[in-house]
């Protein structure tokens, strides 16, 4: 845990890495997902996820939410032009959840070619596996580190003499707290209420389809595996060990397919290769919703408090899961990925069963009194505030609930015209190349 009372940890608290994988789908003007090649090329933060059609932002590292989601706009307004350039031209679909489709073949599988071949057939196993409609649902990841100079000064504060070692155990620490209350994650970036009504039955296009969720692809009938993994978090070798093991018994094939919202990343390319100790990097939370309220996907201001609330986790005393706390963690996320977090119940580690509203609003309060406490800047204290009206008053401020009421009523059509909005808005901004 973090030593905040002492004056060297608490000068660097507040300090980190950033970073932000953006997922969203080519669509043509009509509403149905295009069909033609990957147009970015070698583009080395711009690349495809499972589908040709499934384009991905990869930025870079940068010290503050501001200058993250500014570099994710400057990519953001790359695909646009891009896609407006095309003939004919296309969109970025500006929601988690896909527009119309026609059958499976609606989705290609991303191409790859030469030494990169494996990853084609990769896809092709998990469309055999999974399908290939649950495969296009889209949304965000956020990476996070904490700077080196509030690790290595909380280091020498216990004592500690290796700090390749220290690290490691900092990050699963942090990576088993975030498991145990990263539901209020779900439950604030939730946006993707609507489905078309082509997802659920062929040839069945234009109708709205909502399954009373705030967040169908966080939710149990989204991006999820076939069983609840039960990580051991005690040492970075055992956290890899449990994952290949779970290799070895044929319910995935590599790491990446552990569809979990929480994942302790390594330098270099994820894979069990690299997770290996000495080598922790960071910390992933991949349960943000596309956010189709903000031209770029998501709210700066969520950016933001998933920083405070790692900030947060990371001064908690250490905790170990049990097997039983894992799985009802995993139940935890699923059950706040609903519309109404009122009637909702979670069980909570240490703090027992509630609604997720109620639940959320005594993290929320113990997220202040922390902050409090560490003499966090003013902003801190809004973005709280901010974050606690979508409890108290979800109609008004939670995503998930301003997007049905928005979009309902023909949601591919509305959202083909915030799509458009978008295009011609980012067509007059700021590009990096």
């Amino acid at each position: 845990m973090l030593h905040v009372d002492n004056e060297n940890v608490r000068a660097h608290l507040f300090e980190g890495n950033f970073g932000l994988e953006r997922e969203n789908l080519r669509v043509t003007p009509e509403g149905f997902l295009a069909q033609t090649p990957n147009p970015f090329g070698g583009h080395g933060h711009i690349v495809r996820d499972f589908s040709e059609i499934q384009c991905e932002i990869n930025t870079g590292i940068s010290g503050s939410p501001e200058a993250c989601v500014a570099e994710l706009a400057g990519y953001d307004a790359v695909e646009q032009r891009t896609l407006a350039a095309m003939e004919p031209p296309e969109l970025l679909w500006p929601f988690s959840n896909p527009p119309y489709i026609r059958s499976e073949n609606d989705v290609p599988i991303a191409q790859f070619c030469d030494e990169q071949a494996e990853k084609t057939v990769y896809r092709q196993y998990l469309s055999d596996r999974y399908g290939r409609y649950k495969m296009v649902f889209s949304g965000i990841h956020f990476n996070f580190s904490f700077a080196d100079a509030l690790l290595e000064a909380n280091c020498v504060t216990v004592g500690e003499t290796d700090f390749a070692a220290y690290k490691d155990a900092f990050c699963l620490d942090l990576a088993q707290k975030a498991v145990a209350f990263g539901w209020i994650m779900t439950a604030v970036t939730a946006a993707s209420p609507l489905l078309d009504s082509s997802y659920a039955e062929k040839a069945l296009f234009g109708d709205d389809l909502y399954l009373g969720m705030g967040s169908v692809r966080c939710s149990e009938l989204g991006y999820w595996n076939e069983f609840t993994p039960i990580l051991d978090y005690s040492s970075i070798a055992a956290y890899a060990a449990r994952i290949q093991a779970y290799v070895d018994q044929g319910l995935i094939r590599q790491p990446s397919e552990l569809y979990y919202p929480v994942r302790v990343k390594p330098r270099g390319a994820y894979g069990l290769d690299t997770l290996r100790p000495g080598n922790t990097s960071h910390i992933e939370l991949r349960m943000f919703d596309l956010n189709p309220l903000y031209p770029v996907g998501v709210n700066e201001a969520d950016v933001y408090f998933a920083q405070l609330f790692l900030v947060w986790l990371a001064s908690l005393p250490a905790m170990r899961l049990t097997g039983a706390q894992q799985i009802q963690a995993a139940a935890n996320f699923k059950r706040a990925a609903h519309y109404d977090l009122r009637t909702v119940k979670i069980d909570v580690p240490g703090w027992g069963v509630d609604s997720v509203s109620h639940s959320a609003m005594r993290l929320l309060a113990e997220m202040e009194a922390f902050l409090r406490r560490v003499d966090a800047p003013q902003k801190a204290f809004d973005c709280l505030a901010y974050q606690r009206r979508k409890f108290t008053d979800p109609d008004e401020a939670r995503y998930t609930h301003i997007v049905r009421e928005r979009f309902s009523g023909g949601f591919v059509q509305k959202g083909l015209d915030l799509a458009k909005k978008y295009q011609v808005e980012a067509l007059k901004g700021p590009m990096v190349q």
